[in-house]
């Protein structure tokens, strides 16, 4: 009996501290989810539509990345749905908004990078990495000081 309420205790404390690494993780990666979606978002207007193809590459990124994974999927998406009703609302404050968001990574090279390579990915995930598309992802690179040429650009 008292080694069941031993046991007990011990699995509700694993629960406790799970569930604080993930609060933790959420936190600390926040910024990382919305630059990556952002980014997503600028690469996937480029061309002046955003194709279900990209979402779901964007999606599918995000459910498998160890640092992204910890958020819900409907968190995500809403999110990538606020950052493209600027871009419906007018283009140009779209671009700047998002934009912003990206410049969040600045100080953070090995996350502006992870990013940048999503976005490249998304704007690969139609079947056609268009100029337009890899203009966007070569301006994001300027905004996070990156060089272009290390992503093929």
């Amino acid at each position: 009996m008292f080694e069941d309420w031993i046991k007990a205790a011990k699995d509700k404390a694993s629960e406790a501290s799970n569930a604080l690494k993930t609060e933790i993780g959420k936190f600390k990666n926040r910024e990382f989810m919305e630059a990556t979606v952002a980014g997503c978002a600028l690469v996937a207007a480029a061309d002046g539509t955003i194709s279900s193809d990209e979402k779901k590459k964007m999606v599918g990124f995000i459910q498998t990345s160890d640092e992204l994974k910890v958020f819900k999927l409907e968190d995500v998406i809403g999110f990538f749905n606020q950052v493209t009703s600027k871009f419906d609302f007018d283009a140009d404050i779209g671009k700047v908004e998002a934009m912003k968001i990206v410049g969040r990574l600045r100080n953070n090279p090995a996350a502006a990078r992870t990013m940048v390579r999503v976005c490249c990915i998304i704007g690969a995930s139609d079947g056609n990495f268009d100029e337009g598309e890899k203009a966007v992802v070569r301006a994001i690179c300027g905004e996070l000081g990156l060089t272009a040429s290390e992503f093929g650009l």
